[in-house]
């Protein structure tokens, strides 16, 4: 007898439907798996079959064969595992073949029949929307990432019985599930959201709200002096750029940094479903909180390895760069990353996307974020102060040549961080509190939007050639200004490009709907650190 049951394989970001088809036939007794499955797939039916006999499901001696279509596509993780079962009991006559049509499943199951949670949920059950399935049954533990999405029903399970029994008769499997949270709650060992979580999937958008937590502890107001370096930030925030900030240890260059998704706008639906699509993949989702709603903020080590940092693997997973997008990626001393790492940067930093190759296919992750480095001038970190600075001239040379002339240049804005005496920190006015930074961030960045309504980029930040001569004219003194600094430092045309949508950006915040020479004053102010440290 024949069966199948709809699945999922997830492929880079891309989710591929998967038919497990199952067929049990007179022979000898055996258990066979085609269609191209990964060892970790195979390892199913040694899980399938214990699990259905420790639950007091005999499968008949007979010969079973489970197929993965499409059996060009390499079929990789556990959640293979509860569509397999479903699809051998209804081809073994437990089940009615017609309960599994347009029905789509995933999970790991154990030996004695639980049913565990898995990641890539989320984009699983989009995926069973889009193929218009009756409902997508999943682990009880993914229920919440799977009820994030409100126009589809999606049906939790603990254990083999629940799925049996849900598949065979649901009305009698609500009326179980409704009793059992009514008398958890009587007793005490439940909660009444509890009981609504298994009947109905209403209500979790706010439910994830509410159970928010982690409140920001961090805020601009903490920052005493460096009012240079906290434009420069403003300026990065609101056209979406790239920044560098270099001085010597004990700056305030860390501290600063981690306080950059305090003044970024909040995530929009779109973009908190984007990122916890992202996450899920990646399986760093919270079980009790599924909905990311804060902008990532990664900083990774600098032991990092180019493969962490980009993403990929045989089944390629998103790195850190796609684990930041719409955030920042923070890297501390970046020349102590090493020089591979950085490389990797340059094609996410221009495109927005990272692009990984493999055998069986080419693999895009998104990657539109703010890269912020921060770095000391030197090993020692007091160059180009001759007084304190104990480094020889080639260990300066060698230590800044860590980070290629091509990598600075896709790096907006450079500014410095000088070490603040004693009345800075002691007697220093408090900084201007986060919270009315981010109103002018706003301003600025909805200035961008009605600009850029119909071009395919958002922010200054990520205006392509033509568009830049396009949006960033500038008058007479601002371009005279402009061919007097490339007299003296002459820049690349990519430098160039970047200097002009610097000054758009300060433009905007400055309310102005032309670029002046003060805007391109400024924004020539980010660059000639590179000149001065980089010769």
């Amino acid at each position: 007898m024949f069966a199948s049951v709809l699945s999922a394989t997830i492929l880079g970001m891309e989710v591929c439907p998967v038919q497990v088809e199952a067929d049990v036939s007179d022979g000898l007794p055996s258990f066979t798996m085609v269609g191209f499955p990964s060892t970790q797939v195979k390892e199913a039916q040694d899980r399938v079959r214990t699990a259905l006999k420790n639950n007091g499901i005999a499968l008949p001696p007979k010969r079973i064969t489970v197929n993965f279509a499409p059996a060009d596509i390499r079929k990789e993780g556990a959640g293979f595992d509860m569509p397999v079962a479903a699809a051998i009991l209804a081809a073994a006559g437990i089940l009615k073949p017609e309960f599994l049509s347009g029905v789509m499943m995933a999970g790991e199951i154990s030996l004695n029949g639980e049913i565990h949670a898995i990641s890539g949920i989320l984009p699983i059950v989009i995926r069973a929307r889009e193929l218009k399935c009756r409902f997508c049954m999943i682990p009880y533990g993914n229920l919440r990432e799977g009820r994030l999405i409100r126009d589809m029903e999606v049906i939790g399970v603990r254990n083999l019985k629940e799925m049996v029994q849900f598949l065979r008769d649901p009305v009698s499997f609500h009326e179980r599930i409704s009793e059992e949270a009514r008398g958890k709650k009587e007793s005490g060992e439940g909660t009444e959201e509890e009981a609504a979580e298994r009947e109905s999937g209403e209500g979790t958008e706010e439910e994830a709200a509410e159970r928010e937590t982690g409140e920001e502890t961090v805020d601009f107001s903490d920052i005493r002096g460096q009012e240079s370096l906290r434009r420069a930030m403003e300026i990065a925030v609101s056209g979406f750029h790239n920044l560098l900030m270099i001085g010597p240890p004990g700056a305030g260059k860390t501290m600063i940094a981690r306080r950059i998704p305090s003044i970024m706008p909040a995530l929009t639906f779109e973009e908190s479903l984007e990122l916890t699509k992202i996450y899920s993949i990646a399986g760093l989702l919270s079980s009790g909180n599924p909905f990311i709603r804060r902008r990532p903020f990664r900083s990774p080590h600098h032991t990092c390895t180019p493969h962490a940092l980009a993403g990929g693997g045989k089944n390629p997973r998103p790195g850190e760069v796609t684990l930041a997008h719409r955030g920042v990626l923070f890297l501390d001393e970046m020349p102590e990353f090493s020089r591979r790492s950085l490389e990797i940067l340059r094609q996410p930093l221009e495109d927005k996307v990272i692009r990984i190759s493999r055998v069986n296919g080419t693999y895009d992750f998104p990657a539109s974020f703010i890269l912020c480095a921060a770095m000391n001038p030197c090993p020692c970190g007091y160059y180009p102060d001759m007084n304190r600075c104990s480094c020889s001239a080639g260990e300066v040379a060698h230590y800044l040549g860590k980070i290629s002339q091509p990598l600075l240049d896709r790096i907006d804005l450079c500014a410095e961080a000088p070490l603040l005496d004693f009345s800075s920190l002691r007697g220093g006015r408090t900084g201007e509190s986060s919270e009315s930074i981010r109103v002018r961030v706003e301003a600025a960045r909805e200035i961008q939007r009605q600009r850029y309504l119909h071009e395919n980029v958002g922010f200054n930040g990520e205006l392509a050639g033509s568009q830049v001569e396009k949006y960033c004219q500038i008058d007479g003194a601002a371009e005279s200004l402009l061919k007097r600094s490339f007299d003296k430092m002459p820049f690349s045309a990519r430098s160039y490009h970047r200097i002009l949508k610097v000054a758009r950006t300060i433009a905007d915040m400055d309310g102005s709907s032309d670029i002046r020479e003060r805007h391109v004053g400024e924004a020539l102010s980010y660059r000639p650190f590179d000149k001065k440290y980089w010769n």
